[in-house]
């Protein structure tokens, strides 16, 4: 049986998930699609998680959903429609939440739900051959699932006319409206995504938890309520081992030791 979805992890507590169709330009088949599901799933409660990478088998990143599990939907029902749209959206969310940094490695196009989960990484990283677009007006659907990512990401502004045109765009683009955070030569990807990885290993993940927490509640909140909800977060990180590390591996001149989260 092919694995859909393969799944390293190195000794520093880095996982790269893979999207292995290929031959499909990695389509998000329910095969696919549940294998992910359940390695998130897992991955959420993993102490020894520091990071998390996605990325694509072959020439493309994600081409999107799978056309064949596509209509086999236009002949299901309506509640397995939205049983099927409900999962791939709780599924981007369980991505955005975890509690550990999230980096895309966008080694090729990634299309319509593929663009989805570039947009639910913390720092996305594209080669120059990757393209992208929203194209699912041009099958007679939106990109619903995925719209309050990549609204989030990109701005109203620059949604209105990809998601109105469904239209194609290369990286360089992606980069001038915040969907990639960076583009470089195919080769020079994986020194680009290991030079990130390096970064966040020399961080608290305690304090990196907190920050993402952070970027995803403060938006919410205004007046007292943020101030309420900031001074709380600051006053427990310094209650936490990894502060005390942290100061006192500053004031030894040494790198800090980490511990692993609960």
């Amino acid at each position: 049986m092919t694995v859909v979805l393969d799944l390293e992890r190195n000794a520093r507590g880095v996982v790269r998930l893979t999207l292995n169709r290929p031959d499909a330009h990695n389509a998000l088949s329910p095969e696919l699609t549940g294998a992910l599901e359940e390695a998130v799933g897992t991955l959420k409660g993993d102490a020894a998680l520091r990071a998390l990478v996605l990325t694509g088998a072959g020439a493309s990143f994600c081409a999107g959903g799978d056309l064949k599990a596509m209509r086999a939907m236009v002949a299901g029902t309506r509640a397995d429609r939205m049983a099927r749209s409900t999962r791939f959206a709780r599924l981007l969310a369980a991505i955005r939440a975890l509690p550990v940094p999230v980096l895309a490695r966008v080694n090729g196009p990634a299309y319509a739900g593929g663009a989805g989960l570039v947009s639910v990484a913390d720092i996305t990283i594209a080669a120059e051959s990757a393209r992208f677009g929203f194209t699912e007006p041009r099958i007679g659907i939106a990109p619903a699932n995925i719209s309050p990512y990549v609204i989030a990401r990109i701005g109203i502004t620059a949604a209105r006319r990809l998601f109105l045109t469904g239209q194609r765009f290369e990286a360089a683009e992606g980069v001038r409206i915040g969907l990639y955070d960076r583009v470089v030569a195919a080769d020079a990807l994986d020194a680009a995504i290991d030079a990130e990885l390096e970064a966040i290993l020399q961080c608290s993940p305690t304090a990196l938890a907190a920050c993402k927490r952070l970027i995803a509640e403060v938006p919410g909140k205004e007046g007292e309520a943020a101030t309420a909800f900031t001074s709380t977060l600051l006053a427990d990180l310094w209650e936490t081992e990894d502060a005390r590390e942290g100061i006192a591996a500053f004031n030894d001149k040494r790198k800090p030791r980490w511990a692993r989260k609960d």
